[in-house]
């Protein structure tokens, strides 16, 4: 059986030749075929060229530079279809995620399981990281209703071919891969892991990039946003109501009424935006899914590969 292990770079020139090294004494003790698939998220610094270099040292290596920076879950993604193994890993290229794991969920995979969880039993890093990383698990459990996401966070992944191919047939492209995974089922399992701190270099899982995660996550796998309007909506409106009786029946004299009546005013303007915002992400994505716009472009292919399969 092939073992496709993939990994998403951006700025990753100096982490990229030790992760090779540790992947290769992993897979030896591990035995069986296997490749390595590196996509690099159009880094601006020397990344590519570290993979052209790897790739002709070792014909087990490709290497895939994507024509814009689309974020790590395009990455992934672009990963994900290129991998021609009979089971998939997704692994950083920090290191933080130590290589030495696959056994442990090799093992699992040859036992019968078609996801295989690397789950964080400890990390060390960014607080306000680690803090944003809770509350989004918690978000995905709690209130997405995705009851199967381990609840301290996965980004470290194993995957058989037949789960592989069933993601294959999905085109979204504002969606997180990792819920998408977990949305479709299969016999999943976990092994928990302890996360490392980053080998070199810095992150590039900007603000930005996290709250756009949020978004795409809730929004690809549930309505509950649009409900909670709904229901915040009727429950300000009866509200309104009972204030505006109030000011106008107690404190007519002190210009109370006004006063409540802007607050209505305000309070439901911005309700409305609000809501109007909500149902713009919605209909947003409606609109990005229906170009039909590949979700990534491929600039330059390293190694073994003639030409890059499209999505």
């Amino acid at each position: 059986m092939k073992l496709s292990i993939l990994t998403p770079a951006f700025n990753e020139a100096a982490n990229l030749p030790a992760l090779y090294e540790r992947l290769v004494e992993t897979m030896r003790a591990i035995g069986g075929e296997w490749e390595w698939v590196v996509v690099d998220d159009h880094s601006r610094d020397e990344t590519f060229t570290v993979i052209e270099a790897l790739a002709l040292r070792d014909a087990r290596v490709r290497g895939f530079r994507l024509a814009r920076n689309s974020g790590s879950h395009v990455a992934i993604m672009c990963g994900l279809h290129q991998a021609d193994g009979d089971a998939a890993v997704m692994i950083a290229a920090d290191l933080q995620d130590p290589p030495e794991t696959l056994a442990t969920m090799v093992g699992r995979w040859r036992q019968g399981a078609q996801v295989v969880w690397a789950t964080r039993r400890s990390q060390s890093g960014d607080r306000s990281h680690q803090r944003f990383a809770a509350l989004y698990y918690w978000v995905m459990r709690h209130v997405v209703g995705m009851k199967e996401m381990p609840a301290r966070g996965a980004d470290f992944f194993l995957i058989d071919r037949v789960v592989l191919e069933a993601f294959r047939r999905f085109h979204e492209r504002n969606v997180s891969v990792l819920a998408l995974i977990t949305w479709l089922g299969f016999r999943q399992e976990y092994v928990e892991y302890d996360k490392q701190p980053r080998k070199a270099g810095q992150s590039g899982w900007t603000l930005s990039r996290k709250i756009k995660l949020v978004v795409d996550s809730i929004t690809s796998f549930s309505d509950f946003p649009i409900r909670l309007c709904t229901y915040a909506g009727l429950a300000l409106i009866a509200g309104s109501l009972v204030l505006l009786a109030l000011s106008i029946a107690l404190l007519p004299e002190i210009g109370g009424g006004v006063l409540f009546l802007l607050f209505l005013i305000v309070g439901l303007a911005g309700l409305q935006l609000v809501a109007v915002g909500v149902v713009g992400e919605y209909v947003w994505r409606g609109l990005d899914e229906s170009r039909r716009r590949p979700p990534y472009l491929i600039e330059a292919v390293a190694g073994q590969a003639e030409h890059a399969k499209l999505p």
